[in-house]
């Protein structure tokens, strides 16, 4: 059965590519909207006094450049946890196994994964690395929980980086007697570098702006980390605490300014690396 046409094909075309326009513009509007109303709100307190001096009074004056290195260092430790991890579990999923019921249970729990609160993480990380395995509220504590979390994201988007490297490129590696593993990592790891870096960068974005799972393995002491050992209070934690214990809306914003810019860097740095290899290998 076939539908009445209801519109000319160049007016449908005209239509959905409107629709299409609107959406688009829609979702940049509203990023730059929540970006300059932060901003705006932080402009005031900006300085770089503010960037690298100690907070004073709980946080009420002074700076936040403890709040930043705790979160560079939590940011750091989930990313090294997750990317060799996630990269690898993609790899031996794209490239040595087949489709079958063992395939399809790993990547549904790495779906059901990645569906988690991430406060259950923050549960889960408490009662295993600190409690359990005695590391205390700690960086390590909060960077090895932020990478099972972000876990899934790397995994999925670099498995189908993996997926998306032509077949013809292995096959070629290996006409040339290059083994499995070497076409792997000389051919087909670099040609999906680009989405791999994708996964990556999500999950730094997520481990950034985090806040309930930190809260629960890193602590919330407002001081500088000497040591992966060290409780850390980090810029998502301390802009929540500023605005829900009511010490200053001023520094809030201030440190949700920094935060912010400091996504838009990571961010705009990760898509330059990724164009300068898409480039590379094309």
């Amino acid at each position: 059965m076939t539908l009445p046409r209801l519109l000319a094909p160049r007016t449908a075309q005209r239509v959905a590519t409107t629709l299409l326009w609107s959406a688009t513009g829609a979702t940049v509007a509203l990023l730059l909207f929540i970006i300059g109303f932060v901003l705006r709100r932080g402009a005031s307190t900006l300085s770089w006094d503010f960037l690298l001096s100690s907070p004073r009074h709980s946080g009420a004056l002074g700076g936040i450049l403890p709040t930043v290195v705790s979160t560079l260092y939590v940011s750091a430790a989930a990313v090294l946890v997750a990317a060799p991890l996630g990269v690898a579990a993609a790899v031996y999923l794209a490239e040595y196994t087949r489709d079958g019921r063992l395939t399809r249970l790993i990547r549904g729990g790495t779906e059901a994964l990645a569906g988690i609160p991430s406060i259950i993480f923050g549960l889960f990380g408490f009662a295993f690395f600190v409690t359990t395995l005695g590391m205390g509220w700690s960086i390590l504590s909060g960077g090895l929980t932020l990478g099972l979390m972000i876990l899934p994201t790397v995994i999925r988007t670099s498995e189908e980086a993996l997926r998306a490297v032509p077949r013809h490129y292995r096959d070629v590696a290996q006409s040339l007697g290059a083994s499995k593993w070497q076409s792997i990592r000389t051919v087909v790891l670099p040609a999906a570098a680009p989405g791999v870096m994708t996964g990556v960068v999500l999950g730094i974005g997520r481990a950034v702006s985090e806040t309930a799972a930190v809260i629960f393995t890193a602590g919330v002491a407002l001081k500088m980390p000497w040591s992966p050992f060290d409780s850390a209070r980090t810029m998502s934690v301390h802009f929540y605490t500023l605005t829900m214990e009511g010490i200053s809306d001023d520094m809030a914003y201030g440190t949700a300014s920094v935060l912010v810019m400091t996504i838009l860097v990571i961010n705009v740095g990760a898509y330059a690396i990724m164009n300068r290899l898409t480039r590379r290998y094309r």
